[in-house]
């Protein structure tokens, strides 16, 4: 009898144990390269901002925030991706830097754990290496190709030049932007490549100027779309081209400047000064941060906290279970009204069409786009159908 007792004693408490253990979310991105302002400490810090105002406990388990700096080295993040799932991370979140993403969604497919994407932007992450557990939240090179190409393409912007930052994320939008500009009867007239981190776009930008095409498309991030920005503006390029910056971002507009970025087409999820809900938010982004949100960070904060309601309507943090739960979902919050999580794992909401606003039409800080459109997200992101993702729903 007294063996029965003992062991029944023995038995809660390691229950008791088991569920303080924490929930563990991993934060990894580039806190310190190119990507660091538009994802970086904004990423946790929004990452933070969702765990606190769920609450702080899910299932009655604390919920844990680890971070770790990539580099924009994808071997080094899968290295950092690998040592989490081994060792109780439940989800990883935000993977800025394309390679590094995908690199971390096919770790998690074999470790059956959840990885979110919503700083990197290739749509491959949906196509057919798409993962029953990785979820792509905020954009991705479809919808930032496809927006901005029908916008110009209105407008007489048919011949078009690529500057392009050689790596996944880059080859990636200018395939879909090219791919976009052939279907409304545009031409590519030029392409330059240039490395990751380069500094001085001048040989590219000659070339651009020299092609005749109506729009210079930067098919770049980070501070690589700031610096051929900036240059563009400099060489005088942006008085006689149109610029698309198919992946700029609020932080990139205060590093640029409105002298030189203004006129330029954006094309972001989120926007701080959209509504009241944003404008709330934001504010509380900024008393932590000193910038506005980039549309990554934003999209961090929601996807946290659609994870987290996801776990708690499971009641476990199996990682398919959790899954099927995210994709059951409505996406409700400050970033989306009605979004949708497909089956593919693309969070379907809409997108917005931004210009750039001249120095004298802004009138306060951080007042730089007017919203020139909002896309529907059926129409702004790329079909399940012509994505080839080959799961179920």
């Amino acid at each position: 009898m007294m063996a029965r007792v003992f062991l029944a004693f023995l038995l809660a408490c390691t229950a008791g144990a088991k569920a303080q253990e924490p929930v563990r979310i991993g934060v990894l991105t580039d806190f310190s390269g190119n990507f660091a302002a538009v994802s970086g400490r904004g990423a946790l810090v929004a990452t933070l901002m969702a765990v606190e105002d769920f609450g702080g406990t899910v299932l009655g388990r604390p919920i844990e925030v680890l971070q770790a700096d990539h580099k924009n080295k994808p071997d080094l993040a899968l290295s950092f991706a690998r040592g989490w799932y081994d060792n109780g991370v439940d989800a990883i979140v935000d993977i800025v830097n394309s390679a590094a993403a995908l690199g971390v969604q096919d770790l998690a497919r074999q470790k059956n754990r959840i990885a979110i994407v919503s700083g990197a932007g290739s749509v491959d992450l949906t196509g057919p290496r798409c993962s029953p557990t990785t979820f792509h939240w905020t954009w991705d090179t479809y919808a930032d190709a496809n927006v901005p190409v029908a916008a110009l393409a209105k407008d007489g912007g048919l011949k078009w030049f690529f500057l392009t930052a050689d790596f996944a994320f880059g080859t990636a939008m200018e395939r879909d932007a090219t791919a976009a500009l052939t279907a409304v009867g545009g031409t590519v007239l030029g392409t330059a490549h240039h490395p990751l981190g380069e500094t001085d776009f001048a040989a590219y930008l000659l070339k651009a100027q020299s092609s005749g095409a109506d729009v210079v498309a930067l098919a770049n991030g980070g501070a690589d779309t700031i610096n051929s920005l900036k240059q563009a503006a400099e060489f005088g390029l942006t008085r006689k081209q149109k610029v698309a910056a198919l992946a700029m971002n609020i932080p990139d507009i205060k590093a640029i400047g409105l002298e030189k970025a203004q006129g330029a087409l954006v094309v972001e999820a989120f926007y701080w000064d959209r509504d009241e809900a944003t404008r709330a938010w934001s504010k509380r982004f900024f008393d932590r941060v000193g910038a506005m949100p980039a549309q990554g960070q934003a999209g961090d904060y929601s996807a946290v906290m659609h994870y987290l309601k996801a776990v708690k309507a499971a009641g476990t943090t199996d990682a398919s279970a959790v899954a099927d739960k995210m994709r059951a979902l409505a996406v409700d919050d400050m970033f989306t009204h009605g979004g949708i999580v497909r089956g593919d794992g693309r969070m379907i909401h809409d997108m917005y069409l931004m210009r750039v606003k001249s120095p004298s039409e802004s009138k306060y800080p951080w007042d730089y786009y007017t919203i020139a459109e909002t896309v529907p997200g059926a129409r702004a992101f790329r079909s399940r159908e012509a994505g080839g993702c080959p799961l179920p729903g």
